[in-house]
C-alpha cells in the first residue's frame, strides 16, 4: 500500500499524540522533511505526492524513535542554537535556547582569550568565536566522544585554526595560563528531582546533568581554582538553575570574586551567575 504525505503525517501525529509527545504536529512535519530532504515550509506543496517504501520505513523509523522520546535534534543529527547549526549527538547536551543568554552576557565585553569548561558540543566556545574574528578559545571536557563532536563544529562553523580541544575534567589539563573570559554550563541539577525531567532530557548525558551530589558542586569545584586562571578584571560566566541564584553567589563570594550578579533570562528567572576577577 503506498501512502501520500499528507497520509503518513496523520498516522505520525496519532503515534506521537499517544506518547505523550508535546507538539506532535510540528515534530512530526520536522522529520518527515527530514526525511524527504526539504524544507519544512515546503510540506505543504508535497501533501498529495506519494511516498516511495524506502522513504516510508525511514520516516517510521525516525517517528518510532520521536515515540520513544529521543530529542528531535538527537534524531536530526543537529541543533540550531544562537547563528549557527551545531552537530549533536547522545554523546552530548543538547543546546538550549536559554544557554544563549550566556553568549549574549559574554559578548557584552571584548576577550582575547576564552575558557570553555565542559564544552560538549562546544556550541558556547564557537558561537563567541565566530562573533570575535580576533579571539581564541579552549574547549575542554571528560569526554573524548563530546569532543570529537565540538572538534567538527569548530571545523565546520570555520572557527577550527583557533580553538583548540583538550580532554580535561575541569581545569585538570588546561594549560598554566590566563584568560580574559572563562565560561560554563555545568551540570547543576539536583539528583532528587532528575525524575521529575522530561523523558527527552533522559536520554542527555547524565553527567552533564547533574553532579549525582547536590547540584552545586561543579561550581565550588571551578570557583576554587578559576581565580588561577583568569587575568586581572577577567570574568567568569556561570549558566545556573531557576533557584541557584544565591547559593552560587555566596559560593563565589567565598572566593573572593568582585562583582557578583545573578542575571535573569526573559521569563525572569535566574539564568546566569556572572563575576570578576580582583583587579
Amino acid at each position: 500500500m503506498s501512502f501520500t504525505v499528507h497520509s503518513l503525517l496523520w498516522l505520525a501525529i496519532d503515534k506521537l499524540k499517544l506518547a505523550g509527545v508535546p507538539e506532535p504536529q510540528r515534530d512530526a512535519w520536522k522529520l518527515l522533511a527530514h526525511v524527504l530532504n526539504i524544507g519544512v515550509d515546503r510540506i505543504p506543496l508535497h501533501l498529495q505526492k506519494t511516498i516511495s517504501h524506502i522513504e516510508e520505513q525511514k520516516f517510521e523509523n525516525v517517528v518510532s524513535r520521536r515515540a520513544n522520546r529521543v530529542p528531535v535534534s538527537y534524531i536530526l543529527g543537529y541543533r540550531d542554537f544562537f547563528e549557527h547549526r551545531f552537530a549533536v549527538t547522545s554523546d552530548v547536551l543538547d543546546p538550549r535556547p536559554e544557554t544563549e543568554h550566556l553568549i549574549i552576557e559574554a559578548l557584552r565585553e571584548d576577550f582575547a582569550e576564552v575558557l570553555d569548561l565542559g564544552t560538549g558540543s562546544g556550541c558556547i566556545v564557537i558561537s563567541l568565536l565566530a562573533q570575535k574574528s580576533n579571539a581564541i578559545g579552549l574547549g575542554v571536557d571528560q569526554s573524548e566522544a563530546a569532543l570529537e563532536i565540538a572538534q567538527k563544529n569548530a571545523q565546520d562553523i570555520g572557527v577550527a585554526e583557533r580553538c583548540e580541544f583538550r580532554v580535561s575534567n575541569w581545569f585538570s589539563n588546561v594549560p598554566a595560563v590566563q584568560f580574559d573570559l572563562i565560561v560554563a554550563n555545568p551540570p547543576y541539577i539536583h539528583p532528587n528531582v532528575m525524575g521529575a525531567l522530561s523523558p527527552e532530557v533522559l536520554h542527555e548525558p547524565k553527567c552533564a546533568l547533574t553532579d549525582h551530589l547536590d547540584g552545586l558542586s561543579a561550581y565550588r569545584k571551578i570557583a576554587m581554582s578559576a581565580k588561577k586562571f583568569l587575568k586581572p578584571g577577567g570574568r567568569l560566566i556561570f549558566e545556573i538553575g531557576f533557584d541557584q541564584g544565591v547559593a552560587v553567589s555566596d559560593i563565589l563570594s567565598r572566593y573572593f570574586f568582585e562583582d557578583i550578579l545573578v542575571i535573569q533570562d526573559f521569563d525572569q528567572r535566574d539564568r546566569l551567575a556572572f563575576c570578576r576577577q580582583n583587579s
